[in-house]
This record gives structure tokens, C-alpha cells and sequence, in this order.
């Protein structure tokens, strides 16, 4: 997508006491324009799950939303889905104290579009390994 660039295991500042490394980040602007530092906000965070998927969504998924991640999404692989979360909310009974307002399962054989993106398509089944 033009505009974006995608950053794979490094940290993004999600707070002042907390730089998360997501498996991937997807970040407006180009690699130069977070040379000297890492970027606040990213567009799309995605986690690729296997033995994790308990601890992305409740912990991890608070950190994102309490970041004001938009969409956040989890490649579930044992159950081969996507699970994506959108709406950060507060909500005092997370860890951090957000949660997302929406959490959405999408089959190995449906398919997804970016908030950042809408008209992108994106085929689950290709995600998966």
C-alpha cells in the first residue's frame, strides 16, 4: 500500500513505560521518517498465534488499545482464523485498563479489509501458513 511500510518484530512507542515489538506493524509514512525514533501509531498491528493466543487477547490486546491501536489483529493458527479488534475502549477489568469494544472472527476462508485500507482485500487463507 502506498503511504505505508511494514515492520516486522521491532518496537513501536505504545506509552511512556511500554515500546511492544508486534510481529508486524503496519505504519504510515516510509522507514526514514522513524529513522531517529520509534513510531507512536501505527495503522495495523498484527500477531501471529500459536501457543500465545490467551495472552494476545487479553494482555497484549489491552497494551494496544490502551496505545490507541485501531486495529489489531490475531492470526489465530491452532484454530486457523483471524481474530480482529477494532473500537479501543476504556474498560477498568483489563490489565491495562482498555479493551476494544469490537472483537470479530473471521474464517480461513473469509476475508478482511484494513481500516487504514478499506479497500484492500485481504484472504484470510493467505495469511496462514
Amino acid at each position: 500500500m502506498p503511504g505505508f511500510y511494514v515492520r516486522e518484530q521491532v518496537p513501536f512507542d505504545a506509552a511512556e513505560d511500554s515500546e511492544p515489538e508486534p510481529d508486524l506493524a503496519v505504519v504510515r509514512g516510509s522507514p526514514r521518517d522513524h529513522r531517529d525514533a520509534h513510531p507512536k501509531q501505527v495503522a495495523l498491528i498484527v500477531e501471529v498465534a500459536d501457543w500465545s493466543v490467551t495472552y494476545d487477547r487479553g494482555p497484549k490486546a489491552s497494551r494496544y488499545g490502551a496505545s490507541g491501536v485501531e486495529d489489531y489483529w490475531v492470526l489465530n493458527l491452532p484454530q486457523r482464523q483471524l481474530e480482529v479488534f477494532r473500537d479501543p475502549r476504556p474498560d477498568a477489568s483489563q490489565p491495562f485498563g482498555f479493551g476494544y469494544a469490537s472483537h470479530t472472527v473471521v474464517p480461513a476462508d473469509g476475508i478482511i479489509s484494513p481500516l487504514a485500507a478499506p479497500q484492500a482485500i485481504i484472504h484470510v487463507k493467505d495469511l496462514l501458513p
